[in-house]
């Protein structure tokens, strides 16, 4: 039986944006329409007519996007898109060939994002607000990554944090915090994912 596929509103926006947008990867884009047309209803056979591509690789990315799904949601809470589209991209993207380090999954993200939540000063930061240099040292001294460079972080920096004057905002730690669904919370060693001012769809 193939792999049930489920979404959020904003995740269907995402994936749809994957599709028409020309600077997204011929393969991402590929597999987000499998994505929306699952999401359609479409079986895999059909799917794999009006794609013109073999039917055993869209059951792989079914159960990819079925696996990633609650995961996907807490990323979702941040209500921040580029942070959205990165989780999403994270679970599309190609698997890891053997003795090469993989993406990081939508969970290593939702933690990431958590952290900048705390005031830096609690992890003995001697600064007031997250930059990508400390924000790197921190995960990676709480082992939520192996490996990540200081401008990776500085992108999840920028994408979650596009309110206020002009782009100049900082991460202080400082959030108003809503109710996460239950399984939200597995995903922080806290009690908690990350901020929402919303609900999930």
């Amino acid at each position: 039986m193939a792999a049930k596929a489920v979404m959020t509103e904003r995740q269907q926006q995402v994936l749809q944006a994957m599709v028409v947008s020309r600077s997204c990867a011929r393969g991402l884009a590929h597999r987000a329409e499998i994505s929306l047309l699952a999401f359609d209803g479409l079986k895999n056979e059909e799917i794999a007519q009006q794609l013109g591509c073999e039917r055993h690789g869209i059951g792989t990315w079914r159960r990819r996007w079925q696996d990633a799904f609650e995961r996907l949601t807490v990323i979702e809470c941040v209500e921040k898109p580029p942070a959205v589209r990165a989780a999403i991209e994270a679970v599309l993207g190609d698997l890891p060939r053997a003795g090469c380090g993989g993406t990081f999954t939508a969970e290593q993200i939702a933690r990431i994002l958590a952290v900048t939540c705390e005031p830096p000063g609690k992890s003995g930061r001697p600064v007031t607000h997250w930059t990508p240099r400390e924000l790197t040292e921190e995960v990676l001294k709480r082992g939520i990554v192996t490996s990540i460079s200081v401008r990776q972080v500085g992108r999840f920096l920028k994408g979650c944090n596009r309110s206020g004057s002009r782009g100049k905002q900082r991460f202080q730690g400082k959030r108003s915090w809503g109710a996460l669904p239950a399984f939200a919370r597995r995903f922080s060693p806290f009690g908690y994912a990350i901020a929402t001012s919303g609900h999930v769809r």
